[in-house]
């Protein structure tokens, strides 16, 4: 197994979970399945990809649904990433309209844009306590150059038919209280929330409507039998004819070509203390923040007045100090009034990323499917995948021809790792003289 599918940092201390598993109790584990039975779709993995394609089966009238976790639900990448929801994919919208075609690209970011508006419907039809906050996404301008805002705003409007407000250079600094940031622009359909207690709402939404949840429950084998599938958790054996593979960066090894399409690489995600009144000096919005550069910085206010930062990619899982450090020291380059404060926790976690920066999401054709590689810009694009999976194998129609032209391209680990971080260090190298070049 690679190093990076492991849930071990790199320096060999405890695996690390996240401040949303700690705030609080852990609930009971779902107990493993027991000996044989069959089902309609078993689904491999209980993160975002694997509760909304449960789900999106449930609502079409599918019964008999098994979904199988080796850890716990939310163990990935589901509960510890930032908890950002908007629209769009980590493949830009330029690039995605060079490469999809103008009609694919507008159907694939509508998905996505669909997709928010159903996270925002289920929270609020399913009463899931995530601390959600519905007050969007700004994105703040590192550069003096608003070119690249105006750009980016143009192209959504006429392209893709999303409203992007433009935020001028004064009003961006009573939001916004950095002398880092220059003009930027704000996307209203967009929220946060806690990522782990939306995860754990799902998985208790899915069990409502019929479907079985099992934890601690790593598939040891999948081979298929004739027109069925048998998948082997322990002792129990459960035979179906159609398997879902959402595993994301924690690769499950149950088929070579899916598990080679991806890179697991690591982000990092740290937690402030509360920050009383000095939340309030620096950000004067609910808003959650992101910054213009390729190696950008994310972050947005928790309802206590801690301040949720994350940023970086890497190819190695660093420790939770070595986390604190890094993003420590972007944090006080933004913000210099918080030097000093102390960090709460801090974690990294895997994400899967494809080499063309977009979802993988299809089938081999013989009732095995997937989804993966939604690269650290997931709930929205997670939400999308289920829902175009369920619908695919509830209806049999043509929804994830969209998908196509972004199939499993082979990464060539461990070499793509090398090419992956030289790319992130070129990229922001670039930032780093663009940023100097403008004093």
């Amino acid at each position: 197994a690679d190093v990076q599918n492991s849930a071990l940092p790199a320096d060999g201390s405890p695996p690390m979970l996240s401040w949303y598993h700690d705030r609080v109790p852990v609930p009971p584990l779902r107990p493993p399945p027991e000996g044989r039975r069959e089902a309609s779709v078993v689904i491999v993995g209980g993160g975002f990809a694997g509760l909304n394609t449960a789900l999106g089966l449930a609502a079409r009238g599918v019964r008999d649904i098994v979904l199988l976790e080796s850890q716990s639900v939310g163990f990935g990448a589901s509960g510890r990433n930032g908890g950002f929801v908007f629209a769009g994919y980590s493949l830009g919208e330029k690039a995605l309209l060079e490469r999809a075609g103008p009609e694919r690209a507008r159907a694939l970011y509508g998905r996505t844009v669909d997709a928010v508006n159903l996270i925002r419907e289920r929270i609020s039809a399913l009463s899931i306590d995530c601390d959600a906050v519905d007050a969007g996404v700004v994105w703040a301008n590192w550069f003096r150059d608003a070119d690249v805002l105006r750009s980016r705003q143009q192209l959504l409007a006429e392209r893709y038919g999303a409203d992007w407000q433009w935020i001028p250079a004064d009003a961006m600094h009573e939001f916004v209280h950095s002398e880092r940031y220059h003009d930027g622009l704000y996307e209203r359909n967009a929220l946060h929330i806690d990522p782990l207690a939306y995860a754990r709402g799902l998985a208790c939404a899915a069990e409502a409507v019929g479907v079985s949840i099992h934890e601690g429950s790593r598939v040891r084998m999948l081979e298929r039998q004739g027109p069925r599938w048998i998948l082997r958790v322990g002792d129990a054996e459960i035979e179906t004819s159609q398997v879902v593979l959402a595993c994301g960066g924690y690769l499950a090894g149950l088929d070579r070509r899916i598990d080679r399409a991806v890179l697991p690489i690591a982000t990092y995600v740290m937690v402030t203390e509360p920050l009383g009144d000095r939340l309030a000096s620096c950000l004067r919005t609910r808003a959650a923040i992101y910054d213009t550069r390729f190696a950008f910085d994310y972050y947005r206010p928790l309802q206590d007045t801690r301040l949720l930062w994350g940023g970086r990619i890497s190819i190695r899982d660093r420790s939770p100090g070595a986390v604190k450090r890094l993003l420590k020291r972007d944090l006080e380059r933004v913000f210099p009034s918080l030097k000093g404060v102390r960090i709460e926790q801090a974690w990294s976690g895997l994400m899967s990323y494809a080499r063309h920066e977009m979802p993988q999401v299809g089938t081999h054709g013989n009732g095995l499917w997937y989804a993966q590689a939604f690269g650290g810009h997931g709930l929205a694009p997670t939400c999308a995948a289920g829902e175009a999976l369920a619908e695919a194998i509830a209806g049999g129609d043509s929804t994830l021809d969209a998908y196509a032209p972004f199939g499993l391209d082979p990464v060539h680990r461990p070499f793509g790792y090398l090419a992956a971080q030289g790319t992130y260090w070129k990229a922001e190298l670039s930032d780093w003289f663009k940023s100097r070049l403008e004093g």
